[in-house]
């Protein structure tokens, strides 16, 4: 806005006191002091109110009128209040530094004048904005991205003042403004907020504290999908869509700005619709290779495929890559009267995006991750570079692929380490309806490996399943034990089972709060071991042994025996 525009008004109440010829200046904000000194709080363009508080005689108007027109401020507002008339020495110094100076009569408050200028250059900003938001849509629309997401980002930092971040279902940041980015454990949070406020139905945006920060949460909906939102079942996108993170309260935005903001969701889902059309080779090449191998082809049919694949996602590879199997399944629990919501292309989307390392930023990080569905289940084929040592034992006790000459470091997926990231935002956004479950192979190095690879996953995602929890995994490891007959026994007689023998145990510990049970699976843990398991328990070991005395009172079991010492471990293990 301009300074004539002040005049202009008459609820303000302003009186110029010189500088006619200056009224043309843009004010970009406006400032309230009675410093001596406010040069460090000044940017340029301000318009200055003062209460002339800082004035002790007349050799100080010169001072505090030089420091303003060395800062480049627009105007200079002094109140009436505090000296009944303005000091004809101000007035005379704002002459000489080509200071325009109004007067601002005693019954006007400064708020009314502050209000007054942030609406309108706010308003004026958003126009602007808008009007670029509108260029840059336009030309994204028709031709080449423009830059991407950050771009528009850039803008609101820039013309509104506002920082944002584009974030991806689980919180990973896609794209953000200059050299500010959103610490991961933070987008984790935001991400699982906007999940649950989405799945309870709650109109965009959401308002989520974090740290003291206030954030507004609006989602980027998918373009490209043809129906419109208001008719789709909020499960179909719910666990893919992308949002934008604004450090602001909306609550209280007037609808122009809100406008403004959806039209840069809006911009933003375009590009998102762009970006997954490139994915499109990626999803073609996995599912041409798991059409082959669920069919049983020749295993140079399927090599074929795979030389084909390997220079689209590891560019500038030289030898074969191994590779691992994912299998991932979402479902969803079916109300009376509704119709089921189709997983395969949900577990698709939200498989790409898992399988990207939470510590990258950025939407092209998944190139090199292929996945396919088929019916309610997703299944990617993620290469490995060539591997040519052993790698170390990993902690979990788990089988691990070969290692790159750089031995330090196990380039396999691990399935204890996949959802550690992503499991509280997806848990929110699956709610108390729907359950992510997933299985990792081990690497193969040809493609005889991958029929059995594919097999694998899938037993080791039943695995999971077989566990309690709305997001959980299983890996290749957990198929040599006795982890993976759990699954395939039926449920009453696995009820059954457990009932019998820990029931005695846990009604104990309601009344004596004994901590049999915790015992008991310590105990388990170290192998019978009494010394090991009283050090980690923190107890003496004839406390020890009289809790383990009372476990085998009241369930009739010995545990210096292995056969009862095995039923009390599945027992703890199925329950």
């Amino acid at each position: 806005m301009r300074l004539r525009a002040l005049l202009e008004t008459d609820a303000l109440g302003l009186r110029l006191l010189g500088g006619e010829d200056e009224l043309d200046r843009s004010v970009r904000g406006v400032m309230t002091t009675d410093l001596r000194d406010p040069s460090r709080y000044l940017s340029g363009g301000e318009l200055v109110l003062t209460g002339l508080a800082w004035r002790r005689d007349a050799t100080d108007s010169e001072p505090f009128v030089r420091i303003l027109a060395g800062a480049g401020v627009a105007g200079l507002a002094a109140g009436e209040a505090e000296l009944g008339e303005i000091p004809g020495d101000l007035i005379e110094a704002c002459e000489r530094h080509h200071l325009p100076l109004f007067a601002v009569h005693e019954t006007v408050a400064f708020a009314t004048i502050t209000e007054y200028v942030v609406r309108q250059v706010s308003g004026e900003r958003a126009g602007d904005l808008a009007a670029v938001v509108d260029r840059h849509r336009r030309l994204m629309t028709s031709g080449p991205a423009g830059g991407g997401p950050e771009v528009v980002l850039d803008l609101l930092g820039s013309d509104l003042d506002l920082h944002a971040w584009v974030l991806s279902p689980t919180g990973r940041q896609i794209a953000g403004a200059g050299d500010a980015p959103l610490a991961g454990p933070v987008g984790a949070t935001l991400a699982g907020h906007h999940l649950a406020a989405t799945r309870t139905g709650r109109r965009a945006p959401h308002r989520a504290m974090v740290g003291g920060t206030t954030y507004s949460l609006f989602p980027i909906r998918n373009a490209g999908r043809g129906t419109a939102p208001a008719s789709r079942d909020v499960r179909e996108s719910v666990l893919s869509d992308w949002l934008l993170a604004v450090e602001a309260d909306a609550s209280d935005w007037p609808p122009a700005r809100l406008d403004l903001l959806q039209g840069v969701t809006q911009l933003i889902a375009v590009e998102r619709d762009r970006r997954d059309a490139a994915r499109t080779v990626r999803r073609r090449l996995a599912q041409e290779v798991l059409e082959l191998v669920q069919t049983g082809a020749p295993p140079a049919e399927i090599a074929a495929r795979l030389r084909v694949a390997a220079p689209v996602l590891l560019p500038g590879l030289g030898t074969a890559p191994h590779w691992q199997v994912v299998v991932a399944r979402v479902e969803w629990g079916v109300a009376e009267g509704s119709a089921a919501v189709a997983g395969g292309p949900v577990a698709q989307a939200l498989l790409e995006e898992i399988l990207v390392d939470p510590a990258v930023t950025g939407p092209d990080s998944a190139d090199r991750i292929a996945v396919a569905h088929t019916g309610d289940e997703a299944v990617a084929l993620v290469p490995l570079p060539a591997l040519t040592a052993p790698a170390p034992a990993h902690d979990s006790g788990s089988d691990t692929a070969p290692a790159e000459a750089s031995a330090d470091e196990d380039p396999a997926l691990h399935a204890d380490v996949l959802l550690a990231a992503v499991r509280e935002p997806l848990s929110a956004g699956l709610a108390d309806d729907g359950r992510l479950t997933l299985g990792v192979s081990a690497a193969v190095h040809s493609p005889e490996g991958l029929r059995g690879a594919l097999e694998e996953a899938r037993h080791a995602r039943r695995v999971a399943a077989a566990r309690p929890g709305r997001v959980c995994a299983a890996g290749h490891h957990e198929l040599a034990s006795h982890v993976l007959l759990l699954p395939f026994v039926p449920d009453d007689v696995r009820r059954a089972f457990t009932a019998r023998l820990l029931d005695p145990l846990r009604d104990y510990d309601r009344r004596h709060r004994a901590e049999l049970i915790p015992t008991l699976e310590a105990f388990l843990d170290c192998d019978g071991s009494w010394t090991r398991c009283a050090s980690r328990l923190h107890l003496h070991v004839n406390t020890l042994r009289y809790r383990v005395g009372r476990i085998e009172q009241l369930t009739g079991r010995d545990l210096s025996r292995l056969e009862d010492k095995l039923d009390f471990f599945l027992a703890l293990r199925m329950s």
